[in-house]
């Protein structure tokens, strides 16, 4: 066991930078794959907890005041039902800010299935009659709290907030999903519809419930459908993306580390089969060779796995913005301290695995180096002279003194020869020493080298094929940080062309709003909409009908498949929409809005970010044939070039005081600016495992080039072409993985973004690609870097002693 340790204490000293390295990579990776159960758990727990301790309710239906909900309670699956609460539609300013809220009159009791968890203040008390409960994501929109005060603009009417709570319920979204509020029945005097809750005893069950509801209460009386399944994957939000792709790379970067292992550990197998052998000769078993690599490896992924964890755990809390948020969150959740300890465990033996299947190959090292066989240079016999009988060739003056060469010597031009009797140099060797390769003068250094890193194929395949992986992930990355980029500088290309949604009192006029919205210098157009709940086919759940901009002047939808809807009856849907369904471009859709039948033929698909794709879309016109009467409740406005929506925003509701609802339209790349960190600290984790790669490469070629020291010498090589060789040999090496790298990462990323995009209902067609010129100077940096980091080693060995080098080819 002493010299075990010994022997790994030497090593570890002759090879402190790689050692250190592959600590970080390991320390990066694990880190990576904490952070990202961090981000699943804060993603699903909180709503899911919430969810458990007020008992909600698994569907929420929303009727008409008319509806009849008292037979709900006794339908199969349905175990118990909160409700029926009265509730008014209307709009609440605090502090100058406005929100369309939902008014529910409850009751001053907690109720038993889908109560509100208050936060701070307290419930709806009888002494208070003005007084209300906010939602609190709708509290943090109006940054309001218990004792401020609440008016409704058009009116006289005051609310006070008593108290604020989490619910279970789809939270407030601005400009598509109204805030809720509890409230007395005193403080919703002119109740327009009512909501009803179903817990059911089977979750599973959900679409059959909401189907069996429908029929007993009759479509015309439904408004709107929605499940605990929509409201947890809106809940959910960015947070499980961002979960995703940190255990996506922190995967792909936990098996390039490995790899790297192998690939280090294999070339110094290579490096040290003279000291293996000489630690088999003075009895170490193939057993105790493995381990002293084994357990040499798993100590650094040990080290960086306790090192990583021990961050997560104390500073992971302290990370600004939704990490930070996430990790003080999932640190109190009950599976935290099996996750900090699984995670490392199954890195470290992930890596130990890819350590262990090369440390074998050291264990089968022979005790004694066998020696390559020497190919007769002058044609003698197989016999030596002198021992034993046989006849004696005769051997050329000439021939003798090139027998007593170096075996380095030997070999290399045993190497480079036509073959190993004719004395001839080999096509290669006679290019580079002439310096012409098709007719071109190149630099001998440059064709040698070329030659040295893809001579030995399998060999060089397996070093491009590990330096190709980490390179490939960095381009995905590179890809994501692209397409969040453009979510952020073109809107207008993934569903978001206009930049701010407005809705108007029902005093004003069509014309009387259009005149005030384009009134505005900094308006372009103002397209006048209508947004209605829709049963889709089977009544099971509700999607978004939409009717945007007309036929005159049509709402300019983003579409990524088909063409868009110019026709009568024509329209376009979002992914989720077509996954919903079932159905594809092409296909005629039914659905029923009140008790009207809307049927519509689906001419392409649009990229639609809201409503998790369940939307389709057509023309203002084409929703006024079924229903003549139907006037716009929303507008939606598209700006110049350029145009400030939060300072628009603010005259426009200058321009009509109390009379017009201003939102900006939420672009989902907003949840999404904390994975620009989280992609720059992937790319630094990758860089280090490439780097890693690279130094064993540079290693592998800098030791086998000191075994050819004296042959190139020998054929007139300088110093510096001898380093040049090596350097090149790296280079062609970084550039085969750059291209290797690049060629399947970009259809990779597409892959991947797309599928997510399908996943969340968007839809395919937001991937985007890195720039020509940002992937070669990303390859320009890779080769070059890899040749800067070969140059002093190289540089070293070609300068070595020739001592030193007879002894390293000895």
């Amino acid at each position: 066991m002493r010299a075990t340790l010994r022997w790994a204490h030497s090593d570890l000293r002759a090879h402190r930078g790689e050692a250190v390295f592959l600590v970080l990579a390991t320390a990066g990776v694990v880190a990576s794959l904490l952070l990202a159960t961090a981000l699943f758990g804060y993603a699903t727990n909180p709503w899911q907890r919430v969810f458990a301790q007020a008992r909600g309710a698994h569907v929420w239906l929303h009727t008409d005041e008319s509806a009849d909900l008292r037979g709900l309670a006794r339908l199969d699956g349905v175990e118990s039902v909160a409700g029926p609460y009265p509730t008014a539609s209307a709009t609440v300013a605090a502090r100058g800010s406005r929100a369309s809220v939902e008014l529910r009159a409850g009751s001053a009791e907690v109720p038993s299935v889908g109560r509100p968890l208050l936060v701070s203040g307290r419930w709806l008390d009888p002494a208070v009659p003005d007084g209300v409960v906010l939602e609190s994501r709708l509290a943090r929109a109006l940054l309001a709290e218990p004792g401020d005060t609440l008016t409704l603009p058009g009116t006289a009417r005051r609310l006070t907030v008593v108290g604020v709570a989490d619910s279970a319920e789809p939270r407030y979204r601005p400009g598509e999903q109204p805030g809720l509020v509890w409230a007395l029945p005193s403080a919703v005097p002119t109740p327009d519809a009512q909501v009803v809750g179903l817990r059911l005893t089977d979750p599973g069950d959900t679409g059959y419930a909401v189907q069996r509801a429908v029929t007993v209460l009759g479509a015309g009386a439904i408004g709107e459908v929605s499940t605990w399944q929509q409201a947890r994957a809106e809940a959910q939000g960015g947070n499980r993306l961002l979960g995703q792709v940190l255990g996506l790379f922190g995967l792909g970067a936990l098996i390039a580390a490995g790899f790297a292992v192998h690939g280090a550990i294999g070339t110094r197998i290579r490096g040290h089969l003279r000291d293996i052998s000489v630690l088999k000769a003075i009895g170490f078993t193939p057993g105790q060779v493995v381990r002293i690599f084994l357990l040499q490896h798993l100590a650094y992924a040990v080290l960086g796995a306790v090192a990583a964890a021990a961050l997560t755990e104390a500073l992971g809390s302290r990370i600004p913005g939704r990490l930070g948020d996430a990790v003080g969150v999932w640190q109190g959740l009950p599976g935290h301290t099996a996750a900090l300890v699984a995670v490392p465990v199954a890195a470290v033996l992930f890596i130990g695995a890819t350590t262990g299947l090369a440390a074998w190959r050291a264990g089968r090292v022979p005790p004694v180096p066998v020696p390559l066989p020497a190919a007769p240079l002058g044609g003698r016999a197989a016999g030596a002279p002198g021992r034993g009988p046989g006849p004696r060739t005769g051997v050329s003056p000439a021939a003798a003194p090139e027998d007593r060469r170096p075996g380095a010597v030997r070999r290399f031009l045993g190497a480079v020869r036509g073959g190993p009797s004719d004395g001839r140099l080999s096509g290669v060797a006679r290019r580079a020493l002439a310096g012409r390769v098709l007719g071109v003068r190149l630099p001998p250094a440059l064709v040698l080298g070329w030659h040295q890193a893809f001579a030995r194929r399998p060999r060089s395949l397996g070093t491009t094929a590990r330096l190709a992986l980490p390179l490939l992930l960095i381009v995905v990355a590179m890809s994501a940080w692209t397409t969040i980029d453009r979510f952020h500088r073109s809107p207008e290309r993934i569903g978001l062309p206009t930049a701010l949604t407005v809705r108007a009192d029902a005093g004003l006029t069509d014309r009387d709003v259009r005149a005030l919205l384009e009134r505005d210098p900094e308006v372009a157009a103002a397209y006048p909409g209508v947004e209605v709940a829709a049963l889709v086919p089977g009544q099971t759940a509700t999607i978004a009908l939409r009717g945007l901009g007309t036929r005159a002047e049509p709402y300019p939808y983003a579409l990524a498949e088909g063409r868009a809807a110019r026709g009568p009856d024509e329209a376009v849907a979002g992914q989720g929409l077509l996954d919903l369904l079932d159905v594809r471009v092409g296909d005629w859709v039914r659905m029923t809005v009140g008790d009207h039948p809307q049927i519509l033929h689906i001419v392409g698909r649009s990229i639609e970010p809201e409503n998790a794709g369940r939307v389709v879309s057509t023309s203002l016109d084409t929703l006024r044939e079924n229903d003549p009467g139907l006037r716009p409740s929303l507008y939606q406005l598209r700006l110049d070039p350029g145009a400030d929506p939060h300072e628009v925003a603010d005259r426009l509701t200058a321009a009509g005081p109390g009379r017009l609802d201003v939102h900006t339209v939420t672009n989902p790349a907003d949840g999404l600016s904390a994975l620009r960190g989280v992609v720059l600290g992937l790319i630094a984790v990758l860089a280090l495992i490439g780097l890693v790669e690279l130094l064993t490469a540079i290693g592998g070629a800098v030791r086998e080039g000191e075994r050819d020291l004296l042959a190139l010498k020998a054929i007139g090589l300088s110093p510096r072409q001898i380093t040049a060789i090596t350097v090149t040999a790296t280079g062609c090496t970084a550039l085969a993985a750059v291209l290797l790298g690049t060629a399947l990462g970009l259809p990779l990323a597409h892959w991947l973004i797309d599928a997510q995009g399908r996943s969340s209902g968007i839809g395919a067609g937001i991937a985007q690609s890195p720039s020509a010129g940002l992937l070669v100077l990303f390859g320009a940096a890779a080769v070059l870097g890899a040749a800067g980091l070969a140059a002093l080693p190289a540089a070293r060995a070609a300068r070595r002693r020739l001592a030193d080098t007879l002894s390293a080819v000895a």
